[in-house]
């Protein structure tokens, strides 16, 4: 009986994870619908495969000469309509890195700041792990996603203005051959 129970469970608990943690879908977007060109590259409009795949080089480039190596390419999901990025449930985000598993990107964040953004959390999560990650203080993780990814716009809303601020001050202090020792310490 136990190990009826237990058979039963193990095969419910991916099933519910796909059904209640919709996250957990960056894992397998094909099953979603999305065509995946490679392990790298998703999107649910085939005609903007080759301007998300110009994006994706270029957020990779950027990040890996100007903030750190990337050790494995991140999967990074394109969504050109609203029911393909909440179909991931993410709110009302333009976009979302999933610890090591995957990147998604909204309608609205096809932008190369935005997947620089994005990419960055992803090398975060390498350098420093991702629990390590979610526990760092939000001034790091997202002010220097703001900074390093070259954001564009000369104020943002609050508190990420003020995040991008004390990233930058911390920065200048530690530079950028200490930035991922001093990292681990904060």
């Amino acid at each position: 009986m136990f190990k009826c129970l237990l058979f039963t469970s193990m095969l419910c608990l991916p099933i519910a994870a796909w059904a209640f943690f919709k996250p957990v879908r960056v894992a397998a977007p094909e099953l979603t619908g999305l065509y995946c060109a490679n392990d790298t590259l998703c999107t649910d409009d085939m005609s903007r495969h080759q301007e998300a795949d110009h994006l994706y080089n270029e957020a990779l480039h950027f990040v890996g000469s100007s903030v750190g190596a990337i050790e494995k390419k991140p999967r990074v999901i394109f969504c050109s309509s609203e029911n393909c990025f909440q179909s991931f449930g993410l709110g009302k985000r333009s976009a979302a890195t999933i610890g090591t598993f995957g990147i998604v990107i909204s309608p609205r964040a096809w932008k190369p700041y935005y997947v620089r953004h994005e990419m960055i959390h992803h090398l975060q999560n390498e350098k420093l792990g991702m629990i390590r990650t979610w526990r760092a203080p939000e001034w790091f993780t997202e002010g220097m996603a703001y900074s390093l990814s070259e954001d564009p716009r000369p104020k943002l809303s609050e508190p990420f203005e003020l995040y991008r601020s004390q990233f930058e001050h911390w920065y200048k202090q530690v530079g950028q051959d200490r930035l991922w020792e001093k990292a681990r310490n904060l």
